[in-house]
């Protein structure tokens, strides 16, 4: 019972990992990241990384894999709102 809630955790988390993906899409559409705190977004990649940095403590998959991909997809929609806050460049 412990292995299987574990195993659906890990799945759920992974889900929840790649839910900011829609917010990316939100700002890409839009062009604009003005309603995105990206100071809230990056409180959570160091908590991602603190997470994996335990996870990897313990040998433990259920753990590392779900904040591993939450901190790449973290990463991804800060670099988004920065890109999106700094405006179209001219070329």
């Amino acid at each position: 019972m412990i292995d299987a809630l574990g195993v659906a955790a890990a799945g759920w988390g992974v889900l929840m990992a790649i839910a900011p993906l829609l917010q990316i899409r939100r700002m890409v559409a839009r062009q604009s990241s003005a309603d995105v705190s990206i100071a809230y977004l990056a409180v959570l990649e160091f908590g991602f990384l603190l997470w994996m940095g335990y996870g990897i403590s313990l040998g433990n998959p259920v753990i590392l894999l779900p904040n591993t991909v939450a901190a790449v997809v973290g990463a991804a929609t800060i670099l988004v709102a920065w890109f999106l806050r700094r405006g179209p460049t001219t070329a």
